[in-house]
């Protein structure tokens, strides 16, 4: 194994998705972009949406030369399969980024990936079966942490990094490669997704980066040394996820919801409810991820008793017993609570001694049938008014009549003008 190659390799990943992402950012934030015709989402929107490519191309490139330069040595088709299946669950990706596609498609595309995945690594049928249901559980645990900014991109960086030190413990180092490019190109990424976030690493980067840990974790572990604890060690690494999931899942059958619908009831939503911020919900989770992926390696390592592995698994379940007590979904609104919260208004208006507010026809109508009397205009000289305490004259329709405007002038000066035309 050429250990030089392989930080090479970490360092290329490294520039080239920092040199991708800073173009793509430029584009994607780049003002007065024209909608596309067909009422189609907008170019800006779409590149930063599907932002993650330049992760993925970024970790491909560097991981594929590596192996064509044979910085793998003996295990290329173990990390030839790595990144083809890696690759393939990408594309995958991208396309239910462009067009959202349904659950039975993605799932035989990242089963047939596994198992692509198995086969080259020449694992036996048993531990390959396990290899396959390990890689397509713990990747959909993972891309589910993508719903947050930053969130999946820190969670990743501490997985990556525990998967990198388990790999060079266990004397099989080119399997090292792939976490290695990965955690360089998560940290080129990063400051990207962080929030405000300028771009995504959306399903696409999400379904790579997802892939890329939970195969990875499964060829560490069958390429353990004998009587090592790495059983037991390897699994812990995916804590974080794994618990996401479960919250969700609980959550969903409780409130009988559907468990394929997703909602905002994941980590960084609840967090964001009792007031933790988008970027403190990152850190949180990335500590959260960082206690038992300390205490895999060290485990795996055979620094510590497996026994340990137990503190962080209570604290995990504890933590998700806590995030079930935070109320994740509305209570539902129906015609009758809102009648009735109408009718506590206007009770609590009322009582008060503020009357609700009316209409103006109904404030005529009610003047009218409360008997508003509208005294006579002054007329001219000789002209008989209402009588006192009599009502003034309504139309036929049973409305008052309307006296005419004034004159302005007073009935002295109108008596002089009219002796002076006669």
């Amino acid at each position: 194994m050429n250990v030089l190659g392989i930080i090479a390799s970490g360092v290329a990943a490294l520039f080239i998705t920092v040199a991708l992402a800073k173009s793509a950012r430029r584009v994607a934030l780049r003002p007065h972009v024209p909608d596309e015709p067909g009422g189609r989402a907008p170019r800006a929107d779409v590149l930063r949406r599907t932002g993650g490519a330049t992760a993925v191309l970024g970790v491909g490139t560097a991981t594929g030369a590596a192996l064509w330069l044979g910085a793998a040595d003996g295990s290329a088709g173990s990390v030839g399969g790595l990144l083809a299946g890696a690759g393939t669950v990408a594309v995958l990706g991208l396309v239910h980024d462009l067009k959202p596609l349904g659950a039975a498609p993605r799932l035989a595309v990242q089963t047939g990936a596994a198992v692509l995945v198995v086969c080259l690594a020449g694992l036996s049928p048993a531990a390959g079966v396990l290899a396959v249901l390990w890689t397509v559980l713990v990747t959909n645990a993972f891309a589910l942490l993508d719903h947050a900014h930053g969130l999946l991109t820190a969670v990743g960086l501490v997985t990556a990094a525990g998967l990198l030190a388990c790999a060079v413990v266990g004397g099989d180092a080119a399997l090292a490669l792939l976490p290695t490019t990965l955690l360089a190109g998560l940290s080129g990424f990063l400051l990207h997704t962080w929030h405000p976030a300028r771009l995504r690493l959306g399903a696409v980067g999400a379904q790579f980066t997802g892939f890329a840990l939970a195969a990875s974790g499964a060829l560490v572990l069958a390429a353990a040394p004998a009587g090592r604890t790495a059983w037991a060690a390897l699994p812990v690494l995916a804590t974080v996820a794994l618990a996401d999931s479960a919250l969700v899942l609980i959550s969903r059958r409780r409130a009988g919801r559907s468990p394929l619908r997703d909602t905002d009831d994941h980590i960084a939503h609840r967090l964001r409810r009792v007031r933790v911020t988008v970027p403190g919900a990152a850190v949180l989770a990335a500590l959260w991820a960082a206690v038992p992926v300390a205490s895999g390696t060290l485990v795996y390592a055979e620094l510590l008793h497996p026994a340990f592995l137990l503190l962080p698994l209570a604290g995990t379940a504890a933590a998700v017993f806590a995030l079930l007590r935070i109320p994740a979904y509305a209570p539902p609104r129906t015609a009758q609570s809102r009648t009735g919260s109408s009718r506590t208004a206007s009770s609590r208006t009322t009582s008060s001694g503020v009357a609700p507010s009316r209409t103006a026809a109904a404030r005529r109508a009610g003047a009218t049938g409360a008997g508003a009397v509208i005294p006579a205009a002054a007329g001219a000289p000789g002209a008989k008014g209402a009588a006192p305490g009599q009502s003034a004259a309504r139309t036929a329709a049973g409305q008052p009549t309307v006296p005419p405007p004034p004159t302005g002038r007073p009935a002295a000066e109108a008596a002089t003008a009219a002796a002076e035309r006669g």
